[in-house]
């Protein structure tokens, strides 16, 4: 069972650098099959946008996603743990702030995100979240159709 963050944590998050259109992170978020990417400054962690950011905060709104700066829709400031905190902290954190994932810091450097699922899959294997966790993506299912 993994004892610090460094164990559990899913390495090289991706970042963008602010000034980076929605539509441009939307489309890293499908081809990496991912839910956040960072936001990163000269290499500094500076923020952090979700799938739901996105589609909550712009899209809802009626924000056309190509005209929109990750830099003004992301949450500044994310909370953040390091590389060798310990699980207990991450998810103690999480609770705390009613997030589902944390940026991995090596000082004010970006390294990893840790999810509930990372958590989850080294708490508690069997789990029904965890097994899901583990599950492969769905096939993409190509445009929506009206």
């Amino acid at each position: 069972m993994a004892h610090t963050v460094r164990d559990a944590m899913t390495e090289g998050a991706i970042a963008v650098r602010p000034g980076t259109p929605l539509t441009h992170v939307a489309r890293i978020m499908r081809d990496e099959n991912i839910g956040t990417v960072l936001v990163a400054d000269g290499g500094r962690l500076i923020g952090l946008i979700t799938d739901r950011d996105i589609a909550l905060r712009a899209v809802a709104d009626g924000a056309v996603p190509r005209y929109v700066d990750v830099a003004d829709l992301c949450t500044k400031d994310p909370v953040c743990v390091d590389l060798d905190d310990g699980t207990d902290r991450a998810t103690a954190l999480m609770r705390r702030h009613a997030i589902r994932r944390l940026p991995v810091t090596s000082g004010d450097r970006p390294v990893g995100v840790i999810s509930i699922g990372d958590l989850t899959e080294q708490h508690d294997p069997h789990s029904a979240l965890a097994k899901i966790c583990r599950a492969a993506p769905s096939p993409d299912h190509g445009p929506v159709r009206r």
